[in-house]
């Protein structure tokens, strides 16, 4: 028979966070900490596809930790260099507009990180 999680459909939660390290250091220690439980509860990570900053950091902790990881990045910040090349899966679109309506229909639930331009608690 099999296990509960083995017949789960996948679910995946969208994460938005800064791709700065924000204004306090606990928030890439809080990002990299829920990157490791999101692979730890065999949750995939939904984020803007950047390799910098609190969105480099869950990323980088999720695939630490074996999970896996989808990212969704306008092609300007593709050729300004901060994409993230290492991850599972990366979406490459046109516009911030496609970005957020993609993030939107691969998440089952959304998470806003503290930190960033508009994300200050």
């Amino acid at each position: 028979m099999s296990s509960p999680a083995a017949i789960s459909p996948s679910r995946n939660i969208c994460v938005f966070c800064a791709s700065a390290n924000g204004t306090r250091p606990q928030y890439r220690a809080d990002a990299e900490d829920l990157g490791r439980q999101l692979a730890l509860q065999n949750i995939g990570l939904i984020y803007g596809g950047a390799r910098v900053g609190l969105m480099g950091a869950v990323a980088d902790a999720t695939l630490a930790a074996g999970g896996r990881v989808t990212g969704v990045i306008p092609h300007v910040l593709v050729d300004m260099e901060v994409a993230h090349h290492e991850i599972t899966e990366l979406h490459i679109v046109k516009t911030m507009h496609d970005r957020k309506a993609l993030m939107g229909e691969k998440a089952d639930a959304f998470l806003i990180l503290p930190g960033g331009f508009g994300t200050k608690p």
